[in-house]
């Protein structure tokens, strides 16, 4: 087949109609989640949903569904990261760079043939912590196959690339104010595409500051809290999921168990997502150890969520390699029929 640029589906009956109401953002108040009518996924005839683990190991291409490149905090630009996928034995790859969708049409030019790019993002969203007086816990969705054009989306996605620059200006602004040797510029120029902490903590490291990106994000440095952090833009995530539908997407909450990371939501959130019509969970994932895959498999299995695993993959020198993890053909197969808002794109047969 020939390579083209992601294509939007056509016509409205599609869409889901909007809720009514503002879209509340961090770092204001984020109201919790109130359930509405669940929209389920719909399956391929015959494709039961899988909630058995997605990694396969019989040899077969690799399903990875969560990577960045340089359109966001990812190391390599998008064509090299089809090519490294392409290596490493992926068959189809979703490019799911932060807040931007600026990547799929040079990854779609570097399909390798048999090869399918799902195109999607990833989506920076928030919700309530328990206790009201702590602030919102950040969280991301993973939309695929939205119409970046839908314009609800597209007007959110810009007010989130732009809070992201804001934010990174903070940071290193702070980090001037305490005389360490890091400047916008440096940052600005190392960054592709939008700046993040990545670009920030890669400062560090060209600095001498620290010795390994990993410690840039503790409490120390940039780190979600830390001395030279810096809030940001985010949705709340019954808005997000609403605008993902919205745009024809397929939301799959991205790493919800990644302990380490900081703070997570309970049961009781995701459950409240799926209510919202949230399509999916992100089990096998480098972060997610063998409980929390186990807690969210089963989890996934009484809400009919979709269970999915992607390697989360950043850059070669950043957690594991594209393709460490891997979605089942069942579950691809039901992300790619609900998904109206773009087609996926298909390299030329070998």
């Amino acid at each position: 087949m020939r390579r083209s640029a992601p294509t939007c589906a056509d016509g409205p009956s599609t869409r889901l109609e909007p809720a009514p109401g503002p879209s509340p953002a961090h770092p204001e108040p984020v109201p919790r989640l109130t359930p509405a009518r669940p929209r389920p996924v719909r399956r391929p005839e015959g494709a039961p949903l899988s909630t058995q683990p997605t990694h396969t190991g019989t040899g077969q291409p690799t399903i990875d569904l969560h990577t960045h490149s340089t359109a966001s905090d990812g190391v390599l630009p998008p064509a090299a990261l089809v090519a490294q996928a392409a290596a490493a034995g992926v068959g189809t790859l979703a490019l799911t760079d932060h807040d931007t969708t600026d990547g799929w049409a040079e990854a779609a030019t570097a399909l390798a043939p048999d090869m399918t790019l799902v195109p999607g993002l990833e989506l920076s969203c928030a919700t309530a912590a328990q206790d009201p007086a702590e602030p919102p816990i950040s969280l991301h969705l993973l939309a695929y196959l939205v119409d970046p054009a839908e314009p609800a989306l597209a007007a959110k996605l810009a007010d989130l690339r732009e809070s992201r620059v804001g934010r990174a200006r903070r940071m290193v602004e702070l980090l001037a104010a305490d005389g360490h040797p890091v400047s916008w510029d440096e940052v600005a120029a190392d960054a592709a595409g939008a700046v993040g902490r990545p670009h920030i903590a890669r400062a560090l490291v060209r600095a001498g500051l620290i010795t390994t990106m990993d410690e840039a994000f503790t409490p120390d440095w940039i780190g979600t809290g830390g001395r030279y952090w810096a809030g940001k833009l985010e949705l709340d995530v019954t808005d997000g999921i609403r605008l993902v539908r919205q745009a024809g997407g397929v939301p799959v909450f991205a790493h919800p168990y990644a302990w380490h990371r900081g703070r997570t939501v309970g049961p009781e959130t995701i459950r409240a997502m799926a209510a919202a019509g949230l399509a999916g969970l992100e089990v096998d994932h480098p972060d997610h150890t063998a409980a929390a895959r186990e807690q969210l498999r089963s989890l996934a299995a009484e809400l009919g969520l979709l269970v999915t695993g992607s390697s989360d993959f950043h850059g070669p020198s950043r957690g594991s390699g594209v393709g460490a993890e891997s979605t089942s053909p069942e579950a691809l197969a039901a992300i790619l029929a609900a998904g109206t808002g773009c087609a996926p794109i298909s390299g030329a047969p070998g």
